[in-house]
Protein backbone atom coordinates (compact mmCIF):
# COMPACT_ATOMS: atom_id res chain seq x y z
CA UNK A 1 0.00 0.00 0.00
CA UNK A 2 1.22 3.45 -0.71
CA UNK A 3 1.69 6.10 1.94
CA UNK A 4 -0.02 9.15 2.33
CA UNK A 5 0.56 12.37 0.25
CA UNK A 6 2.39 15.34 1.29
CA UNK A 7 -0.48 17.16 2.93
CA UNK A 8 -1.34 20.96 3.30
CA UNK A 9 -0.23 21.33 6.56
CA UNK A 10 3.75 20.31 5.62
CA UNK A 11 3.39 22.41 2.30
CA UNK A 12 1.77 25.59 4.59
CA UNK A 13 5.13 24.98 6.65
CA UNK A 14 7.54 25.33 3.79
CA UNK A 15 6.23 28.08 2.65
CA UNK A 16 6.57 29.42 6.43
CA UNK A 17 9.92 28.45 6.40
CA UNK A 18 10.48 30.35 3.07
CA UNK A 19 9.27 32.95 4.53
CA UNK A 20 11.46 33.19 7.55
CA UNK A 21 14.61 32.86 5.41
CA UNK A 22 13.65 35.45 3.10
CA UNK A 23 13.03 37.94 6.16
CA UNK A 24 16.70 36.70 7.23
CA UNK A 25 17.89 37.38 4.22
CA UNK A 26 16.11 40.53 3.38
CA UNK A 27 14.20 39.72 0.74
CA UNK A 28 10.77 41.09 -0.32
CA UNK A 29 9.61 38.59 -2.80
CA UNK A 30 10.42 35.30 -4.33
CA UNK A 31 8.85 34.19 -7.80
CA UNK A 32 8.76 30.41 -8.09
CA UNK A 33 8.67 29.24 -11.78
CA UNK A 34 6.83 26.18 -13.08
CA UNK A 35 9.36 23.81 -11.64
CA UNK A 36 9.85 21.15 -9.06
CA UNK A 37 9.46 23.73 -6.68
CA UNK A 38 6.76 25.19 -7.31
CA UNK A 39 5.15 21.76 -6.38
CA UNK A 40 6.99 21.16 -3.49
CA UNK A 41 5.61 24.64 -1.52
CA UNK A 42 2.30 25.00 -3.25
CA UNK A 43 1.34 21.71 -4.61
CA UNK A 44 1.07 22.89 -8.59
CA UNK A 45 2.31 20.73 -10.33
CA UNK A 46 2.72 22.69 -13.44
CA UNK A 47 3.81 22.04 -17.43
CA UNK A 48 6.32 24.46 -17.92
CA UNK A 49 5.45 26.40 -21.32
CA UNK A 50 6.40 29.78 -23.31
CA UNK A 51 4.03 31.24 -20.95
CA UNK A 52 4.66 32.25 -17.40
CA UNK A 53 2.84 30.39 -14.63
CA UNK A 54 4.24 30.53 -11.13
CA UNK A 55 4.01 31.84 -7.92
CA UNK A 56 5.37 35.14 -5.91
CA UNK A 57 6.25 34.47 -2.20
CA UNK A 58 6.20 37.64 0.44
CA UNK A 59 7.09 37.51 4.00
CA UNK A 60 3.89 37.62 5.98
CA UNK A 61 1.44 38.49 2.59
CA UNK A 62 -1.16 36.32 0.93
CA UNK A 63 0.21 33.87 -1.58
CA UNK A 64 -0.19 34.75 -5.38
CA UNK A 65 -0.56 32.67 -8.11
CA UNK A 66 -0.13 34.03 -11.61
CA UNK A 67 -1.37 32.23 -14.65
CA UNK A 68 -2.72 33.44 -18.02
CA UNK A 69 -6.31 34.30 -18.10
CA UNK A 70 -7.68 31.43 -20.25
CA UNK A 71 -5.58 28.77 -17.69
CA UNK A 72 -7.92 30.51 -14.11
CA UNK A 73 -10.02 27.73 -14.12
CA UNK A 74 -7.66 24.77 -14.33
CA UNK A 75 -5.44 26.27 -11.89
CA UNK A 76 -8.18 27.20 -9.54
CA UNK A 77 -8.88 23.18 -9.10
CA UNK A 78 -5.53 21.66 -9.02
CA UNK A 79 -3.50 24.65 -6.54
CA UNK A 80 -2.44 22.91 -3.61
CA UNK A 81 -2.04 25.74 -1.14
CA UNK A 82 -4.71 28.18 -1.29
CA UNK A 83 -3.77 31.69 -2.87
CA UNK A 84 -4.78 34.66 -4.87
CA UNK A 85 -4.87 34.10 -8.47
CA UNK A 86 -3.78 36.58 -10.53
CA UNK A 87 -4.22 36.75 -14.31
CA UNK A 88 -3.18 38.42 -17.96
CA UNK A 89 -4.34 37.96 -21.16
CA UNK A 90 -2.20 37.11 -24.49
CA UNK A 91 -1.60 40.61 -24.91
CA UNK A 92 -0.51 41.55 -22.04
CA UNK A 93 2.92 41.18 -20.40
CA UNK A 94 2.98 38.84 -17.44
CA UNK A 95 6.40 40.10 -16.08
CA UNK A 96 4.61 43.68 -15.23
CA UNK A 97 1.99 42.13 -13.23
CA UNK A 98 4.90 40.49 -11.47
CA UNK A 99 6.64 43.96 -10.66
CA UNK A 100 2.90 45.17 -9.72
CA UNK A 101 2.61 42.40 -7.21
CA UNK A 102 5.91 42.59 -5.88
CA UNK A 103 6.47 46.72 -5.42
CA UNK A 104 8.71 49.15 -6.40
CA UNK A 105 11.41 48.00 -3.88
CA UNK A 106 13.39 45.33 -2.70
CA UNK A 107 15.05 42.68 -3.87
CA UNK A 108 13.48 39.49 -5.68
CA UNK A 109 14.65 36.04 -5.15
CA UNK A 110 13.88 34.05 -8.32
CA UNK A 111 13.81 29.83 -8.64
CA UNK A 112 17.24 29.05 -10.34
CA UNK A 113 15.33 26.27 -12.07
CA UNK A 114 13.33 29.30 -13.67
CA UNK A 115 13.73 29.58 -17.63
CA UNK A 116 15.94 31.70 -19.28
CA UNK A 117 13.39 34.32 -21.07
CA UNK A 118 11.43 34.47 -17.27
CA UNK A 119 15.23 36.01 -16.05
CA UNK A 120 15.63 38.20 -18.90
CA UNK A 121 11.62 39.31 -18.41
CA UNK A 122 11.88 40.31 -14.67
CA UNK A 123 14.94 42.15 -15.49
CA UNK A 124 13.21 44.16 -17.98
CA UNK A 125 10.60 44.65 -15.63
CA UNK A 126 12.17 44.87 -12.24
CA UNK A 127 15.63 46.38 -13.01
CA UNK A 128 18.21 43.21 -12.97
CA UNK A 129 19.74 44.90 -9.86
CA UNK A 130 16.61 43.71 -7.85
CA UNK A 131 17.38 40.15 -9.27
CA UNK A 132 19.18 37.99 -6.96
CA UNK A 133 18.91 33.80 -7.17
CA UNK A 134 16.66 31.39 -5.04
CA UNK A 135 18.73 28.41 -4.62
CA UNK A 136 20.15 29.48 -1.47
CA UNK A 137 16.76 29.66 0.27
CA UNK A 138 14.98 26.74 -1.63
CA UNK A 139 18.06 23.98 -1.49
CA UNK A 140 18.72 24.07 2.49
CA UNK A 141 15.05 23.54 2.63
CA UNK A 142 14.14 21.00 -0.27
CA UNK A 143 17.56 18.84 0.74
CA UNK A 144 16.28 17.78 4.20
CA UNK A 145 13.87 15.33 3.61
CA UNK A 146 10.64 15.29 5.85
CA UNK A 147 9.61 12.07 7.05
CA UNK A 148 6.90 11.89 4.84
CA UNK A 149 8.79 12.78 1.78
CA UNK A 150 11.19 9.63 3.47
CA UNK A 151 8.50 7.16 3.52
CA UNK A 152 7.08 8.37 -0.36
CA UNK A 153 10.60 7.67 -1.53
CA UNK A 154 11.20 3.80 0.36
CA UNK A 155 8.09 3.14 -0.99
CA UNK A 156 8.95 4.35 -4.92
CA UNK A 157 12.28 2.65 -4.75
CA UNK A 158 10.90 -0.80 -3.41
CA UNK A 159 8.26 -0.79 -6.78
CA UNK A 160 11.28 -0.21 -8.77
CA UNK A 161 13.48 -2.51 -7.55
CA UNK A 162 10.91 -5.12 -7.59
CA UNK A 163 10.72 -4.17 -11.24
CA UNK A 164 14.14 -5.01 -11.31
CA UNK A 165 13.49 -8.18 -10.23
CA UNK A 166 11.10 -9.28 -12.34
CA UNK A 167 12.52 -7.71 -15.66
CA UNK A 168 16.04 -9.90 -14.38
CA UNK A 169 13.49 -13.22 -14.29
CA UNK A 170 11.83 -12.29 -17.66
CA UNK A 171 15.07 -11.80 -19.63
CA UNK A 172 15.20 -14.27 -22.63
CA UNK A 173 17.94 -14.27 -25.75
CA UNK A 174 16.78 -11.95 -28.81
CA UNK A 175 14.80 -9.63 -26.45
CA UNK A 176 15.40 -5.61 -27.77
CA UNK A 177 16.40 -2.81 -25.24
CA UNK A 178 12.89 -1.52 -25.94
CA UNK A 179 11.33 -4.81 -24.56
CA UNK A 180 12.35 -4.31 -21.75
CA UNK A 181 11.92 -0.58 -21.46
CA UNK A 182 8.24 -1.40 -21.86
CA UNK A 183 8.51 -4.55 -19.68
CA UNK A 184 9.29 -2.34 -16.56
CA UNK A 185 6.90 0.64 -17.37
CA UNK A 186 4.18 -2.08 -17.38
CA UNK A 187 5.88 -3.58 -14.09
CA UNK A 188 6.19 0.00 -12.03
CA UNK A 189 2.38 0.68 -13.48
CA UNK A 190 0.96 -2.56 -12.22
CA UNK A 191 2.93 -1.90 -8.68
CA UNK A 192 0.95 1.64 -8.31
CA UNK A 193 3.90 3.75 -9.84
CA UNK A 194 2.41 7.12 -10.70
CA UNK A 195 2.28 7.02 -14.59
CA UNK A 196 4.88 3.74 -15.06
CA UNK A 197 8.44 4.32 -15.76
CA UNK A 198 9.74 8.04 -14.99
CA UNK A 199 12.85 7.22 -17.37
CA UNK A 200 14.37 4.03 -18.30
CA UNK A 201 17.70 3.05 -19.78
CA UNK A 202 18.90 -0.55 -20.88
CA UNK A 203 21.64 -1.20 -21.85
CA UNK A 204 23.53 -4.56 -23.35
CA UNK A 205 26.78 -5.31 -23.90
CA UNK A 206 29.50 -2.99 -25.38
CA UNK A 207 26.63 0.05 -24.62
CA UNK A 208 26.78 -0.27 -20.87
CA UNK A 209 30.22 1.40 -21.36
CA UNK A 210 28.17 4.31 -22.32
CA UNK A 211 26.60 5.82 -18.66
CA UNK A 212 23.42 6.77 -20.45
CA UNK A 213 23.57 4.21 -22.48
CA UNK A 214 23.49 3.93 -26.39
CA UNK A 215 21.35 4.78 -29.34
CA UNK A 216 20.28 2.16 -30.79
CA UNK A 217 17.79 -0.81 -30.34
CA UNK A 218 20.15 -4.26 -30.02
CA UNK A 219 19.23 -7.67 -29.39
CA UNK A 220 20.15 -9.59 -25.98
CA UNK A 221 22.65 -12.07 -26.28
CA UNK A 222 24.33 -14.72 -24.58
CA UNK A 223 27.76 -13.44 -22.55
CA UNK A 224 26.22 -9.43 -22.85
CA UNK A 225 26.55 -7.11 -19.80
CA UNK A 226 23.02 -5.99 -19.02
CA UNK A 227 22.78 -2.01 -17.08
CA UNK A 228 19.27 -1.25 -15.99
CA UNK A 229 18.74 2.12 -14.80
CA UNK A 230 15.24 2.75 -13.86
CA UNK A 231 12.49 4.51 -11.50
CA UNK A 232 9.37 5.87 -10.96
CA UNK A 233 7.45 7.94 -8.61
CA UNK A 234 4.85 8.56 -5.65
CA UNK A 235 3.40 11.86 -5.11
CA UNK A 236 6.11 13.42 -7.63
CA UNK A 237 8.89 11.38 -5.20
CA UNK A 238 11.53 9.51 -7.28
CA UNK A 239 12.88 6.32 -7.27
CA UNK A 240 16.26 5.55 -8.90
CA UNK A 241 17.93 2.09 -8.86
CA UNK A 242 20.55 0.57 -11.20
CA UNK A 243 21.35 -3.14 -11.50
CA UNK A 244 24.20 -4.86 -13.42
CA UNK A 245 24.30 -8.41 -14.43
CA UNK A 246 25.47 -10.59 -17.18
CA UNK A 247 23.20 -12.72 -19.54
CA UNK A 248 25.32 -15.71 -19.45
CA UNK A 249 28.30 -16.45 -17.98
CA UNK A 250 30.37 -13.57 -16.98
CA UNK A 251 34.56 -13.09 -17.72
CA UNK A 252 36.90 -13.14 -14.92
CA UNK A 253 37.62 -9.16 -16.39
CA UNK A 254 33.52 -8.50 -15.54
CA UNK A 255 34.06 -10.26 -11.96
CA UNK A 256 36.73 -8.39 -11.32
CA UNK A 257 35.25 -4.55 -12.14
CA UNK A 258 32.27 -5.47 -10.88
CA UNK A 259 33.37 -6.45 -7.30
CA UNK A 260 35.48 -3.15 -7.25
CA UNK A 261 32.51 -1.58 -7.97
CA UNK A 262 31.08 -3.14 -4.97
CA UNK A 263 33.67 -2.06 -3.36
CA UNK A 264 33.48 1.51 -3.82
CA UNK A 265 29.94 1.63 -3.27
CA UNK A 266 30.19 0.29 -0.03
CA UNK A 267 33.32 2.98 0.63
CA UNK A 268 30.99 5.58 -0.14
CA UNK A 269 28.34 4.21 2.01
CA UNK A 270 31.15 4.09 4.50
CA UNK A 271 32.35 7.56 4.40
CA UNK A 272 28.89 9.35 4.56
CA UNK A 273 28.42 10.56 8.44
CA UNK A 274 26.87 13.44 9.70
CA UNK A 275 28.87 16.68 9.02
CA UNK A 276 30.92 15.01 6.72
CA UNK A 277 31.36 17.19 3.71
CA UNK A 278 29.45 15.53 0.31
CA UNK A 279 32.97 15.73 -2.03
CA UNK A 280 34.15 13.86 0.84
CA UNK A 281 32.09 10.83 0.28
CA UNK A 282 32.90 11.20 -3.68
CA UNK A 283 36.85 10.91 -2.65
CA UNK A 284 36.10 7.57 -1.18
CA UNK A 285 34.85 5.70 -3.72
CA UNK A 286 37.33 6.91 -5.91
CA UNK A 287 40.22 6.04 -3.19
CA UNK A 288 39.36 2.24 -3.86
CA UNK A 289 39.16 2.70 -7.39
CA UNK A 290 42.73 4.59 -7.87
CA UNK A 291 44.37 2.13 -5.17
CA UNK A 292 43.44 -0.60 -7.81
CA UNK A 293 44.88 1.10 -10.62
CA UNK A 294 41.48 2.83 -12.39
CA UNK A 295 41.06 6.38 -12.72
CA UNK A 296 42.75 8.48 -11.62
CA UNK A 297 39.82 11.37 -11.52
CA UNK A 298 38.36 11.04 -14.59
CA UNK A 299 40.35 9.08 -16.39
CA UNK A 300 39.52 5.83 -17.88
CA UNK A 301 38.73 2.68 -17.40
CA UNK A 302 37.22 4.27 -14.12
CA UNK A 303 34.37 6.48 -12.72
CA UNK A 304 33.49 9.17 -15.25
CA UNK A 305 31.23 11.19 -13.20
CA UNK A 306 30.07 12.06 -9.57
CA UNK A 307 29.73 9.19 -7.16
CA UNK A 308 25.91 10.39 -6.51
CA UNK A 309 23.07 13.12 -6.59
CA UNK A 310 20.29 14.33 -4.19
CA UNK A 311 16.84 13.25 -5.43
CA UNK A 312 13.28 13.98 -4.00
CA UNK A 313 10.98 15.73 -6.32
CA UNK A 314 13.75 15.81 -9.12
CA UNK A 315 15.84 12.94 -9.81
CA UNK A 316 18.82 15.06 -9.63
CA UNK A 317 18.84 17.41 -7.49
CA UNK A 318 21.52 19.36 -4.84
CA UNK A 319 23.91 18.64 -3.11
CA UNK A 320 25.66 16.56 -4.93
CA UNK A 321 28.20 14.24 -4.13
CA UNK A 322 30.77 15.47 -6.21
CA UNK A 323 34.66 17.00 -6.06
CA UNK A 324 33.50 20.97 -5.00
CA UNK A 325 30.51 20.07 -2.99
CA UNK A 326 31.41 21.32 0.38
CA UNK A 327 27.74 21.00 1.55
CA UNK A 328 27.70 19.26 5.36
CA UNK A 329 25.83 16.23 5.39
CA UNK A 330 23.12 16.85 7.51
CA UNK A 331 19.79 14.94 8.60
CA UNK A 332 17.28 14.12 5.96
CA UNK A 333 18.99 14.40 3.14
CA UNK A 334 19.01 11.98 0.24
CA UNK A 335 21.78 10.56 -2.30
CA UNK A 336 22.35 8.21 -4.92
CA UNK A 337 25.73 6.11 -4.85
CA UNK A 338 26.64 4.71 -8.13
CA UNK A 339 30.62 5.08 -8.90
CA UNK A 340 30.19 3.42 -11.86
CA UNK A 341 33.48 2.07 -13.69
CA UNK A 342 33.55 2.31 -17.31
CA UNK A 343 35.69 0.22 -19.70
CA UNK A 344 35.67 2.11 -22.88
CA UNK A 345 34.65 0.18 -26.05
CA UNK A 346 33.73 -2.71 -23.50
CA UNK A 347 31.22 -2.63 -20.91
CA UNK A 348 30.62 -0.89 -17.78
CA UNK A 349 29.34 -1.28 -14.18
CA UNK A 350 27.04 0.70 -12.29
CA UNK A 351 25.66 -0.28 -8.93
CA UNK A 352 23.07 2.10 -7.82
CA UNK A 353 20.96 2.49 -4.77
CA UNK A 354 20.05 5.65 -2.42
CA UNK A 355 20.61 6.62 0.87
CA UNK A 356 19.09 8.80 3.39
CA UNK A 357 20.94 10.61 6.65
CA UNK A 358 19.67 10.01 9.94
CA UNK A 359 20.33 10.91 13.39
CA UNK A 360 22.80 7.74 13.31
CA UNK A 361 24.12 8.12 10.12
CA UNK A 362 23.27 6.91 6.75
CA UNK A 363 20.40 4.19 5.73
CA UNK A 364 20.31 2.61 2.67
CA UNK A 365 16.73 3.28 1.33
CA UNK A 366 17.54 -0.47 -0.94
CA UNK A 367 20.37 -3.07 -0.22
CA UNK A 368 22.45 -2.99 -2.46
CA UNK A 369 23.33 -5.85 -5.27
CA UNK A 370 24.68 -8.65 -3.48
CA UNK A 371 26.53 -10.47 -6.25
CA UNK A 372 26.90 -10.57 -9.48
CA UNK A 373 25.73 -14.03 -10.20
CA UNK A 374 22.50 -13.78 -7.86
CA UNK A 375 21.54 -10.18 -8.36
CA UNK A 376 18.12 -10.27 -6.68
CA UNK A 377 19.02 -12.93 -3.58
CA UNK A 378 17.00 -11.61 -0.22
CA UNK A 379 14.83 -9.05 -2.41
CA UNK A 380 11.25 -10.38 -0.81
CA UNK A 381 9.02 -10.55 -3.91
CA UNK A 382 6.33 -7.47 -3.71
CA UNK A 383 2.69 -9.23 -4.29
CA UNK A 384 1.76 -8.91 -7.77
Amino acid sequence: MNPPPITLEERRGRLAALEAGMEAHGIAACLIDATSSLRYFTGLSWHASERLTGAVVRPGKPLIYITPRFELDKVGSIVGVPGEILTWEEHENPFRLVADTVGPNGKVAVDQQARVFIWLGLAEALGPERLVGADPLIVPLRARKSATEIDLMVRAKALTLEAHRRTHASLQSGMRASDVVGFIDRQHRALGADGGNTFCIASFGTDTSLPHGGEGDPELKDGDVVLIDTGCALDGYNADITRTYVFGEPTMQVRRIWDLEHQAQAAAFDAARLGVLCEAVDAAARAVLTANGLGPDYQLPGLPHRTGHGIGLDVHEAPNLVRGDRTALDVGMCFSNEPMIVVPGQFGIRLEDHFHMTADGPKWFTQPQPSLDDPFAGVEPLPA
